[in-house]
């Protein structure tokens, strides 16, 4: 069953259920899927709707921080019960020492193909990224990976 299934599934079951919320996040992201579709003509793999799902992540962990810091406990719960159901549909996130792996993996190669210090950066992130995407935070991977080039 491909993702898009899985969530038209859900969707069902969460309106047999009556659960309000989870269907109107799962409706939400649908929605977002729906329109990429539309817009760009193509229909979405399973890697597209990981890119999606996780772009709405994001959205909603800076509306969080900015719902804390406007004194709005309120709605930061409600963005925060909507990041639990994104993050179901998510891979198993990586461990740090996966992560580590990956990142000396590609930093040895990219020094094999004679990029060396930051100019190896946009190689050792490229090479990375498909293994990585929906599987780890890429701003901490991207430091990491700038710290491992500089020391």
């Amino acid at each position: 069953m491909t993702l898009k299934a899985r969530i038209t599934e859900d969707m069902k079951n969460a309106m047999r259920a009556k659960e309000a919320t989870r269907l109107s996040t799962i409706r939400m992201l649908l929605a977002a899927m729906k329109q990429r579709e539309v817009d760009e003509r193509i229909e979405l793999a399973d890697a597209d709707v990981l890119a999606i799902i996780d772009k709405m992540i994001k959205q909603r962990r800076e509306s969080v921080t900015q719902f804390d810091a406007g004194n709005r406990p309120d709605l930061a719960a409600a963005e925060r019960a909507e990041i639990a159901q994104l993050q179901a549909y998510m891979p198993q996130p990586l461990s740090e020492a996966e992560i580590d792996a990956l990142i000396v993996g590609a930093v040895a190669d990219a020094a094999l193909a004679g990029a060396a210090g930051m100019a190896a950066m946009g190689k050792v992130m490229a090479a990375i990224r498909p293994q990585l995407a929906g599987r780890a935070d890429m701003s901490l991977v991207s430091a990491k990976v700038k710290a491992k080039l500089n020391g």
